[in-house]
């Protein structure tokens, strides 16, 4: 099983080589921000307080993100791999997720990490936040807060994926079809 963390901050293009990822390698797709989006939509409880941590460039608790996340893979039992894109963000939910794939009979086969610069991301989000209707993404001062969280709690997933000698970073400024081509010579590696 073809098991695959893809990485990076708010605005790297994870979304994008996400869906060209799932097309090439028949993987499901796991977004947490997807799901949680979704919660959102169906008003749930859960929905509720994730946008309004969303809103405010805040994490949404471990427990209930590996929650979703396990529900997500018994739904899907038969798939041929997964991509995790926007998890795990904390060494804690990545050192979760292994003890849940384990309890599944899998593993992160690979963490592929899209590198971008913050001013780069910050222009990237403003112009998605045009379209998106997200206000996480048309907040100048909230998509700083989004960048400064992830540089300060999640970037240290990658020393973590590191040390397994699962991690490979990648150039994430560039076309989309280069970057992806790049990716796919990595993935084929795995």
């Amino acid at each position: 099983m073809l098991n695959l963390v893809l990485f990076g901050p708010p605005g790297a293009g994870k979304g994008t080589q996400s869906q060209k990822l799932i097309e090439k390698y028949q993987l499901v797709h796991l977004s947490t921000g997807d799901i949680l989006r979704n919660e959102i939509a169906n008003g749930t409880e859960l929905g509720l307080e994730a946008k309004k941590l969303m809103d405010q460039g805040v994490l949404v608790p471990d427990e209930v993100v590996i929650g979703m996340i396990s529900n997500k893979l018994d739904a899907n039992k038969d798939a041929r791999g997964f991509i995790f894109d926007g998890f795990p963000r904390t060494v804690a939910q990545a050192e979760a997720l292994d003890i849940l794939l384990a309890s599944k009979q899998t593993a992160i086969s690979g963490m592929i990490a899209l590198n971008v610069n913050d001013a780069e991301l910050e222009k990237r989000l403003l112009l998605r936040g045009k379209d998106s209707g997200r206000p996480d993404d048309a907040d100048p001062a909230i998509i700083r807060r989004r960048i400064e969280e992830y540089n300060n709690k999640t970037a240290p997933v990658a020393n973590y994926y590191k040390s397994q000698g699962k991690y490979v970073g990648i150039n994430g400024i560039g076309s989309i079809d280069e970057i992806f081509t790049e990716i796919c010579n990595v993935v084929d590696k795995f």
